[in-house]
């Protein structure tokens, strides 16, 4: 059995989503890195400017007490007289960081002691020196400690030098963690604003009308998921605008040949080229009849669509309904040498709530199918058996089948995927299958096909075995 549309949509692979990564969890991470990165790097920096700093301090704070000894000195020994013995015999500690050069002058700026070439006694001249820190003794200032320019000069006391360090490595620290933190910022902000500005100037150009806009989908999270499913969305469009088209097309064309039969036949007979027959009006009748099944079907299709379909759903035995499509086409079938089959569970009472016209409508159809499609000698079962929640009706046939690529399709509006058969029963329109798939759905239910080419074509219809209460109202015509 093979369908009965015209439409060949396109076949095209529809984008899959892989598994997701959230945003939140990018975002996560992200802030994350920059809250590692920040810790780390300060850390870093106030480790060893801290360091350095503090052993800046100890040093200082040795200087700080070499020049507190000296003054004691000085105020012991009422002047310097003796100060170079007593700082070589270590009465009078140097520590290690004021060493090698250094250069020891009173009030009067001359040298009292010095470790370089200078002499004591000489005048001191400050041009190969620097100022470091004066000596005072109460009110007084008796000397200064001079040493080389190389040596970094104290303008400050050891703990304000430490607390400016530590400062220093913190706003350091900062600034270097605030700096990662734009970039990644950045990094993160391209990453999320790069597709969503894809997607409104794609979404702009469907609003135009181009409906095969196609975005590239860059990451597997929710604006992944976003684009694979815009990019669904757009190839649903084109189809659904394709098949439009062709529909329109078919549907012109299903109404012109009988309308061409008609005006051709009663041209010739009010023209008197023909003469009034039987036959003739026999021609026009069954013509118009075909006009009037097309039209039909458009208008079921249509309140379907809309939600209108009038149902009169009633309790109905399942085997009742089979019998009764059954009966109906045993003639035909012994005519093509066919067998049909209902099977049912002798030890159920399988009861359905449906419209029972409408699904014998769908039966029919489905069986009219396969009566086109199997060969002499075959066979058709119509089955119902319990599934899952309500109860599973189907039509199986051991005809030529489906072709995998058209299987897919074969319930759209007008889709042929045999385009040289010429049906010569049953419904004409190709419109059988999706009438039946829209009843099927009235119902709240799903209509399937399976085939294996060559062998054999299923179709079923799963049914609830109870209906909600929307779906029990009757629409009126």
């Amino acid at each position: 059995m093979t369908s009965e549309s015209s439409i060949n949509p396109p076949r095209g692979d529809r984008p899959q989503i892989k598994p997701m990564r959230s945003i939140t969890t990018k975002l996560a991470l992200g802030f994350l890195v920059v809250g590692i990165l920040g810790v780390a790097l300060s850390g870093l920096f106030i480790r060893f400017s801290t360091q350095r700093a503090f052993d800046r301090f100890l040093g200082e704070r040795a200087r700080f007490d070499f020049v507190d000894r000296l003054a004691a000195y000085y105020e012991s020994s009422g002047g310097w007289h003796g100060l170079p013995r007593t700082l070589e015999s270590g009465m009078v500690a140097i520590p290690d960081n004021q060493r090698p050069a250094f250069i020891i002058i009173d009030a009067k700026r001359r040298i009292v002691y010095s470790q370089d070439d200078s002499q004591i006694g000489e005048t001191f001249h400050s041009s190969n020196h620097s100022w470091e820190i004066p000596i005072r003794v109460g009110e007084e200032t008796v000397g200064w400690v001079y040493t080389r320019p190389d040596r970094p000069s104290i303008r400050e006391s050891p703990e304000e030098s430490f607390l400016a360090g530590v400062t220093n490595a913190t706003l350091y620290s900062g600034f270097t963690a605030a700096v990662i933190a734009i970039i990644v910022g950045i990094f993160l902000a391209r990453s999320l604003t790069r597709p969503i500005r894809e997607l409104t100037a794609a979404t702009h150009a469907v609003a135009k009308g181009k409906l095969d806009q196609q975005v590239t989908v860059r990451t597997h999270d929710e604006l992944g998921e976003l684009a694979a499913s815009f990019n669904l969305m757009s190839a649903d469009l084109t189809m659904a605008n394709e098949l439009r088209r062709q529909m329109t097309a078919d549907i012109a064309h299903e109404l012109r040949t009988p309308l061409s039969v008609i005006l051709g036949y009663t041209e010739a007979l009010a023209e008197d080229k023909l003469p009034g027959s039987p036959q003739a009006f026999d021609a026009i009748h069954t013509e118009a009849l075909h006009l009037q099944r097309l039209i039909e079907a458009l208008r079921t299709l249509s309140l379907a669509d809309a939600g209108e379909l009038p149902l009169m759903k009633l309790p109905v035995a399942a085997d009742t309904l089979l019998n009764r499509v059954a009966s109906a086409y045993a003639p035909q079938a012994r005519q093509h040498q066919i067998t049909i089959e209902v099977q049912v569970p002798s030890d159920k009472s399988l009861e359905i709530t449906v419209d029972a016209d409408r699904m014998v409508q769908v039966l029919s159809n489905l069986v009219s199918n396969a009566l086109r499609y199997t060969p002499a000698g075959g066979k058709i079962i119509l089955a119902a058996e319990p599934h899952a929640e309500g109860i599973r009706l189907s039509v199986r046939d051991t005809g030529k089948g489906i072709d995998e690529q058209d299987l897919p399709y074969i319930f759209e509006r007008f889709y042929r995927g045999d385009k040289s058969r010429q049906s010569t029963h049953g419904d004409e329109s190709g419109l059988g299958l999706a009438i039946a798939r829209s009843i099927v759905e009235a119902h709240s239910g799903t209509l399937s096909a399976e085939s294996t080419p060559g062998r054999s074509t299923t179709f079923r219809i799963d049914l609830p075995l109870t209906l909600t209460s929307s779906s029990r109202q009757q629409h009126p015509l």
